[in-house]
């Protein structure tokens, strides 16, 4: 296949996305039966911001445009291993999308949460065009790669060093999101910004996980937007994890607040546990430049209603909803697959 040919398929790929039919739908229904975390309602979330935002023909045209890609004649195909994490569903459908429009091979090693969305995809394209069916092969370990591109955990990222190091790779590890608030947000502007908290159920390296607030930050109005989402406590799995954390910050007598489905904690940590939110005070924007600048390697994306000065700045309600260009961790896929020699 050439490159227009795989753009188009994914084109149509895109429109499935979009308007999901009956088989579709069935694996979505089959996965939220075993996997809670991921519900109906989040894999039709992702399944619909891939097609409207990746996997429309003249996106994806202008995002191969900009990289000088081998004519098919003169491209040695490699074959790239990839590990996909299993956080929110279909996670690692970018990396797989920059392989096949590379027009390299991709070897995907699935994530035990989330076994079923994928392949049927994939399925689809080989129905389409039998062709499509060469381009990528899931398996149980990856073996006889070329390269590799693998996300995980801190700890996981250690092992994927040490066992793919000798090869040309991409290694993730755990990155966080935060917001930064000035004080004279709308209400529909923190409205907007539980979209960024709670989507996915705050699974999401691309989930606000940390609040930034100006000293003195007046806490109610915050509070009663993201009382807007308290339905989320209705999920057991959800419910469970609240509920814990409330318990204990209660037994360790360790100060709160609580809207009744999330719980916010004044804490440095960037991470924070599910159903938990936390949040730093700064003075001045010099104050906050040096905050955001100690950690900088360990954000993914940083969320405000006005500029940030060094930083790329999403508007709330948008972190959900990454292009083509908005690399995982700022590494360049497209131009590390370019770059390949078998």
């Amino acid at each position: 296949m050439n490159l227009r040919e795989r753009i188009n398929l994914l084109g149509r790929l895109g429109k499935l996305l979009c308007s999901p039919d009956e088989r579709l739908l069935a694996h979505v229904q089959r996965t939220a039966f075993h996997n809670p975390w991921f519900t109906e309602e989040n894999q039709l979330k992702a399944i619909h911001a891939l097609g409207r935002q990746m996997l429309q023909t003249d996106l994806l045209t202008s995002w191969a445009a900009a990289y000088t890609l081998p004519e098919e004649e003169r491209l040695k195909p490699c074959v790239v291993g990839l590990v996909f994490a299993g956080n929110i569903p279909l996670v690692g459908f970018h990396d797989w999308l920059a392989v096949f429009v590379s027009g390299h091979k991709a070897q995907v090693k699935l994530s035990e949460r989330d076994p079923w969305l994928f392949p049927h995809l994939m399925q689809r394209l080989q129905e389409w065009d039998s062709r499509a069916g060469a381009y990528t092969e899931t398996v149980r370990r990856l073996q006889g790669f070329d390269a590799v591109i693998a996300t995980g955990s801190n700890n996981s990222a250690r092992y994927f060093k040490q066992y793919f190091g000798k090869y040309p790779h991409i290694i993730r590890r755990n990155r966080n999101s935060v917001a930064v608030l000035k004080g004279d947000e709308t209400a529909e502007d923190l409205s907007a910004l539980g979209e960024d908290v709670f989507s996915f159920f705050g699974l999401g390296c691309r989930n606000v996980s940390k609040l930034y607030l100006p000293k003195g930050y007046e806490m109610q109005p915050l509070l009663d937007s993201l009382h807007e989402y308290r339905a989320l406590i209705l999920h057991e799995p959800y419910k469970n994890n609240y509920d814990y954390t409330y318990a204990l910050l209660m037994l360790n007598k360790q100060p709160f607040l609580a809207t009744g489905s999330l719980i916010l904690r004044e804490d440095e940590s960037l991470s924070s546990r599910i159903a938990t939110l936390h949040y730093a005070f700064y003075e001045t924007e010099e104050d906050l430049a040096k905050a955001l600048e100690k950690e900088r390697d360990k954000l993914q994306c940083v969320l405000s209603q006005r500029s940030i000065q060094g930083f790329e700045v999403l508007p709330f309600g948008k972190s959900q909803q990454p292009g083509l260009r908005d690399y995982p961790d700022g590494v360049d896929v497209m131009e590390f697959l370019r770059n390949l020699a078998p």
